[in-house]
C-alpha cells in the first residue's frame, strides 16, 4: 500500500525473507549480498507464538507476584537486537531482549500463494530452517492470521469449527480471536505510545501525526512568525502523545498535540479571564433519558483541533515546535492569532467562539446550564450539549439534525459525526426499546491497573459489618496509590450508583489511609470483577414525571458522628442524579438528619425542573419521597420552636418551595425507599432488589 507504514506482519516477513531467501543463481541471501556475511538465524522465532516477557523493574513487584508477563511475538526491533512483543497484561507493544518463547501453539501470518509465478513459500517455524523461492518469482503476505500447528505445511486447524466462523466463509477465516483486529489496526497506526520526543521520532506514524498537527495550525492560521525581542514573554511548547481508542479498547488513531507550557503565563500579560462552563454529567444523563422517552436518536461530533478555532485577545508569543523549527528563521518566535492547547484561556475562548456561532444560527442558551443550546421550530426541538470540544445533539425532527451538522461542518473542521456510542468514557447503546449506558471498558482497565483482573468476584461492594474509622493502630498504606484508586472509582460512579456509598465511605480517609481502608476499597474492585457490564437502563414509552427520593442515616460516621444524606431523582423510570454525602453538621436527631437530606433533594429538584423547562417540559408539584413522618411535618410547619431552632436557616428553604407548590413531600414506606442504597451497607437480597428498581442492570445476564 503506497504511503502506508507496513504492518508488523509484513515487516517481519520481509525481515525473515532477507535472511532466508536463497537466490538460485548466486546461492546467497539478500542479507549476505548486502552485508557480505552469512546471516544468523538462530534468533528467529515463530511469528505470533506465545511468549513470556521479563518484568524487569516496570512495576513494584511483591514477593509472590509473577516475574513475567504473557505476550505474543509480533516481530523484531527495527533499531537494536530485541524482540517486538505484545504485552497482554499492559495491552501495549514493547521491545525486549528478555523473552522466553513457547512455539508449540502459534499464530502466524498466512501467505497468499495464488499470485502469478509463486511456486513455494516456506515459513521459518523452527531454528535453522529456510525458505526456497525462485528469484524470478514473487509473493505477498496477506494481513490476517490463522491458527497453525504444523511446522512446514499450512493445514486446517483442528479446533476451527463452523460455529466459530464469523461472516461469510468466502471472505477468509475470521475467528473470535481479538488478535485479528489487533493486527489489522497495526497496519495503519502505531501501537506504542511514546514517552518523549526522541521515541516519537523513531516511528514514522508519530512523525506523520506531528506533521498533521502542524498542518492544522497552517489551515487555521494559528500563528505568524516574528523576530524575537527582549521584551517578549516567550512561552515554551512541547509535544504530547496519545493513542485514541474505541469503546472496545482498539487503537484507532495516533494523536500528537503541540501544547503551550501555560504555567509560564503571567496574569494580566498573557491571560485574563479563564473560567468556562462545562456540562455536568447529570445534564448528559438527563439528555439521554429525555431522548429515550421521546424516541429520537442522539448523535455526536468532535471538532478537530477545537481550541485552534478560538480567537486570542491577548498578545502571546510561543517558541517554535521542538524538532520542527523553521530552518530559515531559527531565532524567530510565533505570535498567536488563535488559541493553543495548554494556554489558560484556551477553553474559554473556544467556548466563546462556539457559542457566538450557535447564537448566530438561532439557538438559545440554557437558563441555568450554559453548555446547553436549544432551537425550536413549531412543535420540534433540537438540543445541543457541549463538553469542551465534544458535542452531542438530537432532535425530534431529523431535518434539524442534518441542518445542524451541515452548519457545523461549514464553520469548523469535524473529525467525527455519527450516532453516539462513546462519550466522555461512557459507552452508549441506543437500542429499539431504550438506551443503555455503562463503563465496561473503563471498569476492565481499572481492574487491570490495580492488578485485580484475576480476583474472585463477590456479591456486594461493602459488607454489612463494615465500620470504618481512623484505625490509628493499623499500618498506613501508600497514600498516592489509595487516592488514585478512590479517584478512579469516583469516576466510575457516573454509571454505577451501586458502588457510590462504598466509594464515598472510603474517600473520607484519603489523608491517612490504613490497611482496613484499602481492604474495603479492594472489596469494591472484587464486586466489580463480577459486574463489569452493569450500567443504567433508560427505557422508552414511559412518562416524563420527575420524582425525587430522600433518605439519611443517623450519626453513621464513627469519627465525628455526622449523618450521611442519600438522594436521587428519576425521570420516568430513568435514574438521572444520585447523591451521597456526609452532612456538614452533627444532627441531634433522626428528624434533623432526614430534614437536611430532604433539603438537599429539593435543591437538586429545582435544577432539574429548570433544565426540563428548557426542553419544553413544565413541571410543578414535583414529588419528593421521604420515609420519616416527623421530617415531613417539619417541612410543612412554618412555626419555629425549640426543636428546630438549632437547624441552620439555609435548610429551611425547603418549606418555601413546598408552600408555593414547586415541590411536594410525601411519605414512603421503608421497603420502597430506594435511596437506602446511598446511606448504608445493605444485605445481598435488599441490595439487588434496589438495583432492579433503580434500573441498574446488565444486558448480558440478570443481577443476582
Amino acid at each position: 500500500m503506497k504511503g502506508q507504514q507496513p504492518s508488523s506482519i509484513v515487516y517481519t516477513a520481509s525481515y525473515v525473507l532477507n535472511r532466508t531467501l536463497i537466490r538460485s543463481i548466486l546461492k546467497q541471501t539478500p542479507y549476505e549480498l548486502y552485508k557480505g556475511m552469512k546471516p544468523s538465524i538462530s534468533h528467529l522465532r515463530v511469528f505470533g507464538c506465545k511468549c513470556f516477557i521479563l518484568n524487569n523493574g516496570k512495576d513494584n513487584l511483591g514477593k509472590f507476584d509473577p516475574k513475567s508477563d504473557e505476550g505474543i511475538h509480533i516481530g523484531y526491533a527495527i533499531n537494536g537486537h530485541a524482540y517486538r512483543v505484545y504485552n497482554k497484561r499492559l495491552l501495549s507493544v514493547e521491545e525486549s531482549m528478555h523473552v522466553v518463547f513457547d512455539e508449540c501453539d502459534s499464530i502466524v501470518p498466512k501467505s497468499v500463494l495464488d499470485e502469478p509465478g509463486v511456486d513455494d513459500l516456506r515459513i521459518i517455524l523452527q531454528k535453522n530452517q529456510s525458505i526456497d523461492l525462485d528469484a524470478t518469482k514473487s509473493s505477498v503476505v496477506n494481513e490476517y492470521v490463522v491458527n497453525a500447528r504444523l511446522p512446514k505445511e499450512w493445514k486446517t486447524p483442528r479446533d476451527l469449527t463452523l460455529d466459530n466462523v464469523i461472516g461469510k466463509i468466502e471472505k477468509g477465516v475470521s475467528t473470535r480471536n481479538s488478535l485479528n483486529n489487533f493486527c489489522k489496526t497495526m497496519t495503519f497506526v502505531s501501537q506504542v505510545e511514546p514517552k518523549n520526543l526522541e521515541e516519537a521520532l523513531q516511528d514514522n506514524n508519530w512523525i506523520a501525526a506531528m506533521q498533521e498537527e502542524l498542518n492544522q495550525f497552517e489551515y487555521n492560521e494559528v500563528w505568524s512568525s516574528v523576530p524575537r525581542t527582549h521584551e517578549m514573554n516567550i512561552i515554551g511548547t512541547k509535544w504530547v502523545y496519545r493513542n485514541k481508542m474505541d469503546e472496545h479498547g482498539a487503537i484507532t488513531r495516533n494523536k500528537a498535540r503541540l501544547v503551550a507550557k501555560g504555567y509560564n503565563q503571567e496574569e494580566g500579560i498573557d491571560f485574563g479571564e479563564t473560567y468556562t462552563p462545562v456540562a455536568r454529567l447529570e445534564a448528559v444523563r438527563l439528555l439521554l433519558a429525555f431522548s429515550s422517552i421521546e424516541g429520537f436518536r442522539l448523535f455526536q461530533m468532535d471538532v478537530k483541533s477545537a481550541f485552534l478555532n478560538g480567537y486570542i485577545s491577548e498578545e502571546v508569543f510561543v517558541s517554535q515546535p521542538p524538532e520542527f523549527e523553521d530552518y530559515k528563521n531559527p531565532e524567530h518566535v510565533y505570535k498567536l492569532k488563535k488559541e493553543l492547547y495548554g494556554l489558560k484561556q484556551a477553553p474559554r475562548q473556544w467556548y466563546e467562539r462556539l457559542s457566538e456561532f450557535l447564537l448566530s444560527q438561532g439557538y438559545d442558551r440554557g437558563t441555568y446550564d450554559k453548555t446547553l443550546f436549544i432551537k425550536k421550530k413549531r412543535e420540534d426541538i433540537i438540543l445541543v450539549q457541549v463538553y469542551v470540544d465534544d458535542i452531542i445533539f438530537g432532535s425530534t425532527n431529523e431535518e434539524m439534525c442534518e441542518a445542524f451538522g451541515e452548519a457545523m461542518k461549514s464553520e469548523f473542521e469535524m473529525s467525527m459525526l455519527g450516532e453516539i456510542n462513546f462519550f466522555l468514557g461512557l459507552q452508549v447503546k441506543q437500542l429499539k426499546d431504550g438506551i443503555f449506558i455503562n463503563q465496561a471498558k473503563y471498569c476492565k482497565e481499572l481492574l487491570r491497573k490495580f492488578d485485580m483482573d484475576q480476583c474472585k468476584a463477590i456479591n456486594t461492594p461493602i459488607s454489612t459489618s463494615c465500620q470504618l474509622d481512623q484505625d490509628c493502630a493499623r499500618k498506613s498504606v501508600d497514600q498516592s496509590k489509595y487516592k488514585g484508586l478512590i479517584g478512579s472509582l469516583l469516576y466510575l460512579t457516573a454509571t454505577r450508583p451501586d458502588i457510590m456509598f462504598g466509594v464515598c465511605l472510603c474517600a473520607r480517609y484519603q489523608y491517612d489511609p490504613k490497611e482496613s481502608h484499602y481492604n474495603a476499597a479492594k472489596r469494591i474492585l472484587e464486586y466489580l470483577q463480577g459486574t463489569k457490564d452493569v450500567g443504567l437502563w433508560y427505557p422508552n414509552n414511559v412518562s416524563l414525571n420527575l420524582t425525587g427520593f430522600s433518605d439519611s442515616d443517623f450519626a453513621g460516621c464513627k469519627v465525628d458522628r455526622k449523618s450521611t444524606s442519600g438522594t436521587y431523582h428519576m425521570l420516568g423510570s430513568s435514574l438521572i442524579t444520585c447523591h451521597c454525602k456526609k452532612q456538614a453538621s452533627v444532627a441531634l436527631s433522626t428528624v434533623v438528619a432526614e430534614y437536611i437530606a430532604a433539603g438537599s433533594c429539593c435543591a437538586q429538584t429545582l435544577w432539574l425542573r429548570q433544565q426540563l423547562s428548557d426542553f419544553g417540559i413544565l413541571l410543578n408539584k414535583i414529588l419528593i419521597n421521604c420515609d420519616n413522618t416527623s421530617a415531613i411535618n417539619l417541612s410543612k410547619n412554618p412555626v419555629m420552636h425549640s426543636r428546630t431552632k438549632h437547624i441552620e436557616i439555609r435548610h429551611h428553604f425547603l418549606r418555601d418551595h413546598i408552600a408555593n407548590g414547586t415541590c411536594d413531600i410525601k411519605f414512603i414506606g421503608i421497603k420502597f425507599q430506594l435511596a437506602d442504597l446511598f446511606t448504608k451497607p445493605l444485605a445481598k437480597d435488599r441490595f439487588y432488589f434496589l438495583l432492579n428498581e433503580l434500573g441498574i442492570i446488565s444486558l448480558n445476564c440478570p443481577l443476582q
